[in-house]
């Protein structure tokens, strides 16, 4: 091989091994400016001062964590009336006129005190009139009943004398007969005093309900009498109520019922006294739950009720802290 053509050959392996290398180089400065720039993007995603928020299309989105719940559940709240444990409607029990009237709303009373009465003239003097038939009657008793005895011993005297021949058996049959009538008379006397006594009792029950008195100690929360009104068996003339011991009633879900046991302690309050915070105790816990509302009936006491709580009034009821 001649000089020129090894030199051209020379020209030609260095200009292959040139190319190789430039293109290598080419390959090796792309790469290495893809991920550059790769990780910068990456880096401006990430990064908190960045004011965009898009997510690239072909890229998951990112979750984001929800903050913790906390452990401790909120307390149950509810509400409920105070009520008293003693209530009642004092109706009339029979027809008649109210000619007395003691008792009005507000007033404090005591068992068995008047609180309004019915005219019973009319059953005063009916009262009357059984009690001089069966006074009567009582003496009429006690009179046959003498002749009985006296008869009696008659008897016993024929009894004797027809033993002995003495008196004939048709003297000693009418004295038999007349034992055996003044027996009768007895009975009938002593049966129709016997109904005058019932008669009696029955106008003194009616002469009792003509007069309307406390069946407790309490106040009266309700009265609808007046003077001269007409009333009818049956009637609401009053409504009272005690004052001690007062009970709260309220209702718990049957999925908030767990702490709700007999004795806890519960605390109640109220809009119209904000300051007051009232103790009470859980009482009674129905073993039932009402299948239409899915809630369990509670019932607490009132410990040492302040002055300013009234039966009737609406309480907010919580368990104490």
């Amino acid at each position: 091989m001649d000089l020129a053509n090894f030199v051209g050959l020379d020209r030609l392996v260095m200009a292959m091994v040139f190319s190789r290398s430039t293109l290598s180089a080419t390959v090796l400065t792309t790469t290495l400016f893809l991920v550059m720039a790769c990780n910068a993007r990456q880096a401006v995603t990430a990064s908190p001062f960045s004011g965009s928020t898009a997510q690239p299309a072909h890229e998951s989105p990112v979750a984001v964590a929800s903050p913790p719940e906390s452990s401790e559940a909120k307390p149950y709240a509810t509400s409920g009336p105070l009520v008293a444990e003693q209530q009642a409607d004092i109706s009339a029990e029979r027809d008649g006129l109210i000619v007395e009237s003691h008792a009005q709303i507000g007033d404090r009373v005591r068992k068995g005190q008047l609180l309004a009465l019915l005219d019973d003239r009319a059953l005063r003097a009916l009262c009357d009139e059984k009690k001089a038939k069966v006074a009567s009657l009582q003496a009429q008793v006690g009179e046959w009943e003498a002749e009985q005895k006296t008869v009696e011993a008659d008897l016993r005297r024929a009894d004797m004398m027809r033993a002995e021949k003495i008196r004939s058996e048709e003297d000693w049959e009418h004295v038999k007969y007349k034992l055996d009538e003044t027996k009768q008379e007895v009975m009938r006397y002593k049966a129709d005093e016997a109904g005058a006594e019932a008669e009696l009792r029955a106008v003194n029950v009616q002469l009792g309900q003509s007069s309307i008195t406390a069946p407790f100690a309490g106040i009266v929360g309700r009265s609808t009498v007046r003077l001269d009104q007409e009333v009818r068996k049956g009637d609401v003339l009053f409504w009272i109520t005690a004052e001690a011991p007062l009970r709260i009633l309220f209702t718990v879900p049957e999925s908030a019922m767990a702490p709700f046991q007999t004795g806890a302690a519960l605390e109640l309050t109220t809009a119209d006294y904000p300051s007051l915070r009232q103790p009470a105790r859980i009482l009674r816990v129905s073993p039932v739950v009402d299948p239409a509302s899915g809630s369990v009936q509670v019932i607490g006491a009132v410990i040492h009720p302040s002055l300013l709580l009234k039966p009737g009034m609406s309480m907010q009821v919580r368990l104490a802290p």
